[in-house]
């Protein structure tokens, strides 16, 4: 997707207002999927972790249609205005049908034409109805008879039996039939449904293909579906799948229990309206304005499948096959080590984590060593995500157990994790646990701990703040940052925004954090203009910032401001960026770059040269109108300067650097891969940070 550069006309008296200076945020964040499956094209990446990234592309592309592509389709309905590119919902959803094609096209090019054949060379064979041999054949039959049929429950569209609900998501088979049932009626379209309870990729015994053979769910369907319609003929059997908005909507001014709120909502997630019917290639057209609508959906939502609906399915093949020759080397990340306590260690001195190559042990460590020792009076955190299981959460109930003053400020509207935090909130509150909802209107997002421990005569606040959430998980996946200080400014400030969420207090001055939706969003503006003013002024105005997205007006003005009074402005912005770059008397000195790699890159850091004083900022806020004007979000400065400096070392300098997984984002709004130039040595920034250790 290109358009030629713009040139800046005023609007509004403000030609920084521009539709043409701002590319459509929906389509950006699409073109972060062609990146991620670039991944999957690369030879030179472990082949099933270009299977992985595939897969990522097809679960992303999902969440974009559930969230993203719903939201505009609302728009569309309630014909809200343009975006700021100048584009009407209309434009955008048709735009998005033709650039999600282009994206569906691509992932099954890869599936069909590059990575089946390279896990067939490997010895992994993922074995299409058409490839089965007799003896294959014969037991795919026996296992549909026995293990499949039994709990399948086939429906015949008549009068009687009105079109089924479908699930978001689910896989589903549509029948042509012709003949008569057993009590006279005439066949003509069935719906098949496979509950979730079965396994979409099915493994052949060995003896019948070798050690690593599998077939997909949805091929012994479509193969053996005239089992269940005996005496008819099946004329067609075609797989489709249909996805749903499922954005909750609560109306939190109007109800008395958020959470019973949310538990009704959930209930209906799964059947809220359609945005998107996947069907397979062959499919009759009248069998597909039939599910048209039935669905109420137009033919720009139709994605014409050349595979399996549901191919992010196949990512369960990373977790079956033990083949380490395949994937990443294992990661061992550094450990903190110190013969002191952890709370021992942060006295002395803060402590700065690179996850994943710092182990989130030490993040752990805090918590648990909090819930034991018998000094520490109170523990406040907030959980926006923490996965099953966590440990985290084990040691909060720990610490209320043992008489600790423990509040958490749970996210109940973390999307996707809404029905998880419920529960953990249930959890909580059983052990003796405060559990604050947060704040009405406004989603905590923030990452923060604050631990209150007796020493001596005093009492010390001890406070974890990062870029990313509680979750053991994506801290070994994501690249984040942690900082665990007892610095008595940031404590307080901690402690005032903890008092905030949960007692309902005013708006509180804060020495040393920003924080959203109050001061980040205008300390962030000062801090532009800052530069803005040295480089008018004719000393060097310099920016760099990390983040995962940019689309808030206001700030993109800013920027465009800045460049034009001379600032360097250098962005690295993982997925949408609704600011164009190099655009000719606007933003010739912004560059913008996107990382794409082993590790999802997830932290946001903001360095401002402040004429030499440089200030270096880590956040849990994206540049986008959401963090920044509608959610709880926290903003803190690294004082140490040993750390700040690693900070600007290991993630802004190491990652402008990059010429290996990087790719730049022109004025057109196309991206181009970067490679190393002629005398240049190739340079991946989270190799060199693996290298590290």
């Amino acid at each position: 997707m290109s358009t030629p550069v713009p040139v800046a006309v005023p609007v509004d008296g403000d030609p920084l207002r521009d539709p043409a200076l701002y590319i459509n945020r929906e389509l950006s964040q699409l073109d972060f999927n062609f990146r991620v499956l670039a991944q999957a094209m690369d030879p030179q990446v472990p082949l099933l972790e270009r299977l992985r990234f595939m897969c990522i592309s097809c679960t992303n592309l999902d969440e974009f249609f559930e969230i993203r592509a719903a939201a505009v389709r609302h728009a569309q309905e309630f014909g809200l205005p343009p975006a700021p590119d100048g584009m009407t919902p209309q434009a955008i959803l048709n735009a998005i049908h033709d650039r999600a094609a282009q994206l569906v096209d691509q992932q099954y090019r890869c599936w069909n034409e590059t990575l089946r054949p390279a896990l067939h060379e490997a010895g992994i064979d993922v074995l299409g109805r058409h490839s089965w041999n007799h003896r294959q054949k014969r037991w795919l039959r026996a296992y549909f008879r026995n293990e499949i049929m039994p709990v399948l429950s086939p429906l015949g569209l008549d009068p009687s039996h009105p079109f089924p609900k479908i699930l978001n998501k689910s896989l589903n088979i549509v029948v042509v039939l012709k003949g008569t049932d057993a009590f006279g009626r005439a066949g003509h379209l069935a719906i098949v449904r496979a509950p979730r309870s079965l396994p979409r990729i099915i493994q052949l015994p060995e003896k019948l293909g070798g050690p690593q053979t599998f077939v997909f769910l949805s091929s012994v369907l479509s193969t053996f579906v005239d089992e269940m319609f005996p005496g008819m003929e099946v004329q067609g059997a075609y797989q489709f799948r249909v996805t749903r908005n499922s954005e909750l909507v609560v109306d939190e001014e109007e109800v008395e229990n958020l959470a019973l709120a949310l538990r009704d909502e959930l209930v209906d997630r799964g059947y809220r309206p359609a945005v998107r019917l996947e069907i397979a290639q062959d499919c009759p057209r009248d069998i597909v304005r039939t599910l048209l609508q039935n669905f109420g959906l137009t033919e720009n939502a139709v994605y014409r499948i050349d595979g399996p609906v549901n191919l992010n399915r196949v990512v369960q093949l990373y977790d079956v096959i033990q083949r380490p020759d395949l994937k990443y080397p294992s990661l061992s990340p550094r450990v903190l080590r110190d013969s002191d306590g952890i709370f021992e260690i942060v006295a002395r001195r803060d402590v700065l984590l690179h996850h994943p190559f710092d182990a989130f042990t030490a993040v752990l460590d805090v918590i648990k060593q909090a819930a034991v020792d018998p000094n520490v009076l109170a523990i406040k955190q907030t959980l926006y995500r923490t996965g099953k299981d966590s440990l985290i959460v084990d040691a909060l109930i720990q610490a209320a157990r043992n008489g600790k003053d423990v509040t958490v400020v749970v996210e109940l509207r973390a999307r996707f994790d809404e029905e998880a935090n419920l529960g953990l909130a249930d959890r909580l509150q059983e052990a003796g646990v405060q559990v604050v909802y947060g704040v009405v209107g406004f989603k905590t997002h923030a990452k923060m701990l604050l631990i209150v421990r007796r020493e001596g005569r005093k009492l010390r606040r001890y406070v974890h703040l990062g870029t990313g959430n509680y979750h053991s998980g994506t801290a070994r996946a994501y690249t984040d940052l942690s900082l665990i200080t007892a610095d008595p400014d940031i404590g307080n400030d901690v402690h005032l925004l903890f008092q905030q969420l949960s007692g309902l207090a005013p708006r509180m001055k804060l020495k040393r954090l920003l924080q959203s939706p109050f001061t980040l969003h205008p300390g962030l503006l000062q801090r532009i203009e800052r530069e803005t003013r040295l480089a008018a002024s004719g000393r060097p105005g310099r920016i760099i910032a990390k983040m995962n997205a940019l689309n808030e007006p206001q700030m993109i003005r800013a920027l465009y401001a800045a460049s034009q009074a001379g600032v360097q402005i250098d962005l690295i912005v993982r997925g949408a960026c609704t600011l164009r770059p190099g655009v000719p008397g606007v933003s010739d000195t912004i560059r913008v770059r996107s990382i794409v790699g082993r590790f999802l890159e997830h932290s946001r850091v903001y360095w401002f040269g402040n004429d030499g004083a440089s200030e270096l900022f880590c956040a849990s806020a994206d540049w986008l109108e959401r963090n920044l004007l509608r959610r709880v979000e926290t903003c803190f400065p690294i004082l140490d300067p040993e750390l700040a400096r690693k900070v600007y070392r290991d993630v802004l300098q190491n990652y402008l650097d990059d010429n290996l997984n990087a790719w730049e984002l022109q004025a057109d709004g196309s991206y181009i891969k970067c490679t190393p130039g002629h005398d240049e040595p190739p340079h991946a920034a989270q190799m060199a940070l693996l290298q590290g250790l």
